[in-house]
């Protein structure tokens, strides 16, 4: 089988921890111990979020005296591929994974025109309280937003349309190798005739949807730090959603910024192929795999 997963920014980084190295690393481990024993058995591409990863980075970039211009979002995003994907590698490899394990950075292609230029949804970096988001947004001419009971950066989120690297991401996997991808959506690039980077992040769920499809994947994983999408989230009555089907996802609402995304990459994926997608804890992996844990959505 092969399959795709998506590995949320959240599930590396938990709300409110320190952004220490050994703090990520750690739960990079825990991520290739849960992945480990899908490696062995399947064809393995794995994706991962970014987002309090490059928010700290361009945090550091803004403060930094010494530079003209904070660094851009597309390296920062190439930056955080290049850290996440060689703590994963190396994690996988630890964790008993005997495939060869490459890590790639990947380059995603958007439409210089997408409205979202226009209208920031994704979230980077740390939470905040209202004042001290309202204090940022002024010094550093952010967009911010609330993100549940916190709040937080935003920076537009356009359309992937298609990797740059896809064709060798498909060799790679078809050779038996377990490839790390499309970290934080992959650096976000136009394409005029010649490639060059713009100001935004990728949704990476969106990113790993399409991989998926162009990849005809037989499953889509998204692993997160919640164990399901849920009804009435962050209310004392919230229920977990077993099941749902792309009839009844057009009848609910869900977050833009959070597990909206996720809902509308497992759509795309299952329309496009009539294959199966599941959202869930990253500790479940493996069960989230036999549908035996998290949200499973189907045509």
């Amino acid at each position: 089988m092969r399959i795709v997963v998506a590995l949320g920014g959240n599930a590396l980084l938990m709300r409110g921890e320190r952004a220490d190295a050994s703090v990520q690393l750690h739960h990079v481990e825990a991520a290739a111990r849960a992945l480990a024993p899908l490696a062995a058995e399947h064809e393995l591409v794995v994706c991962h979020g970014n987002g309090p990863q490059i928010g700290l980075l361009a945090l550091e970039s803004e403060a930094d005296p010494s530079l003209s211009r904070p660094y851009p979002l597309d390296t920062l995003g190439a930056e955080t591929q290049g850290m996440i994907g060689y703590w994963l590698a190396q994690s996988l490899r630890n964790a008993g994974v005997r495939k060869p394990v490459l890590a790639v950075v990947t380059q995603t292609v958007v439409d210089a025109a997408d409205p979202a230029f226009f209208a920031p949804t994704k979230f980077i970096g740390p939470i905040y309280d209202r004042a001290q988001a309202d204090r940022l947004a002024g010094q550093n001419g952010w967009t911010t937003a609330a993100d549940g009971p916190h709040w937080r950066r935003v920076v537009p989120s356009p359309e992937p349309l298609r990797l740059v690297e896809q064709e060798s991401i498909e060799e790679l996997v078809s050779g038996g190798t377990v490839v790390v991808c499309a970290g934080g959506g992959g650096a976000p690039v136009v394409d005029e005739g010649q490639l060059r980077g713009v100001e935004a992040v990728v949704d990476k769920d969106l990113t790993a949807a399409a991989l998926a499809i162009a990849l005809k994947a037989d499953r889509l994983l998204l692993l997160t730090d919640v164990p399901a999408v849920m009804t009435d989230f962050g209310l004392p009555d919230a229920e977990p959603l077993r099941h749902l089907d792309v009839a009844e996802i057009d009848q609910l609402s869900f977050p833009a910024g959070s597990m909206g995304p996720k809902i509308e990459a497992c759509r795309r994926f299952v329309l496009a192929t009539g294959s199966v997608a599941a959202i869930g804890a990253l500790a479940d992996a493996g069960a989230l795999l036999s549908g035996e844990a998290g949200t499973t959505i189907s045509a």
